[in-house]
């Protein structure tokens, strides 16, 4: 083995490496992005990471029909300095697993599924998508997003398809403490307005691919007049990262033929933007809190029953 593998594999890079925890969820968000070797020891390490701890790299890799380099790659993607702090980490979530197994279900939902079963399915999935977005989250990312948010003088959200639905509903959030947001879901639109963003603005785009055009487009054109942009996205390393300041990953669920991507994409980015409102409202709170008050009031008679 070279003197270059050797340092590879034992680290050395100074980063921190991601949580245990974390880590079936880094599987489950870069793997689509790997090539199929790495995809093959990623599922290896998520998928019995009691086993693979006990391995060496040249175990792993013999495993999984890859080489050392391939594993030490998979390794450094993942988040971690060498294969020495991946086993590491393996080790942990292997003896979490021990202390308290997650049921036995999966979203593979058959056509012939009683409705029971898809109920417990779908809950289940939803409930890891959602655990996996928050230990994948960037929270160092996620706080610089809020505070260029809390301070804009505008915020413009750029979504297509079940993303517009999660923009629509990040911008009435915002509308409702008092901020100028909108929701641009159509394209022309969306481009016409980021070339009006400066500086003291800021511009989010909602991309699960990472590669939407109608959504990369007027982001770029944000970046280039120097608003502050905001990609969330379930691919950080898509083409919309390039256009964007802060990245804000979320889970990638595995899709099936009941259950398209939009569905666990929408989930993920809901935690998200949930995530950023109240931020958001935390660091606005003298004038989020009435403004929030009022727009309630205003409601309030339309929650009522109607006097005969």
């Amino acid at each position: 083995m070279s003197n270059d593998l050797k340092e590879i594999f034992t680290g050395g890079n100074g980063g921190a490496p991601p949580a245990p925890a974390a880590l079936a969820a880094k599987v489950r968000t870069l793997a689509p992005s790997m090539t199929r070797s790495m995809q093959r020891v990623a599922e290896a390490v998520a998928g019995d990471p009691a086993g693979c701890a006990a391995l060496t790299v040249t175990g792993l890799a013999e495993l999984t029909g890859t080489s050392e380099a391939t594993v030490v790659r998979t390794a450094r993607l993942l988040g971690y300095p060498g294969y020495r702090d991946l086993r590491l980490a393996l080790a942990g979530l292997a003896a979490q697993q021990q202390s308290g197994r997650a049921p036995a279900v999966t979203a593979d939902i058959a056509v012939d599924d009683p409705i029971a079963d898809v109920v417990a399915k779908l809950a289940y999935d939803e409930q890891q998508t959602l655990a996996d977005t928050a230990a994948g989250l960037d929270t160092a990312q996620l706080g610089a997003a809020v505070s260029a948010m809390a301070a804009a003088r505008r915020i413009d959200i750029y979504g297509v398809g079940a993303s517009s639905l999660v923009a629509q509903d990040l911008a009435q959030k915002l509308l409702r403490i008092g901020l100028v947001a909108h929701a641009m879901g159509d394209p022309h639109l969306s481009v016409t307005n980021a070339v009006l963003l400066r500086s003291k603005d800021v511009a989010v785009a909602i991309t699960h691919s990472g590669s939407t055009g109608d959504v990369i487009e007027p982001l770029r054109v944000a970046f280039e007049h120097g608003a502050t942009t905001i990609a969330i996205t379930g691919r950080p390393d898509g083409p919309v990262s390039q256009y964007a300041d802060h990245v804000l990953t979320t889970s990638t669920a595995r899709e099936s033929e009941l259950r398209p991507a939009a569905m666990s994409s929408r989930t993920s980015q809901l935690l998200v933007v949930d995530c950023l409102f109240v931020g958001v409202a935390q660091r606005t709170y003298e004038t989020a809190a009435p403004a929030l008050a009022a727009s309630y009031e205003a409601l309030a008679h339309r929650h009522s029953p109607r006097s005969r």
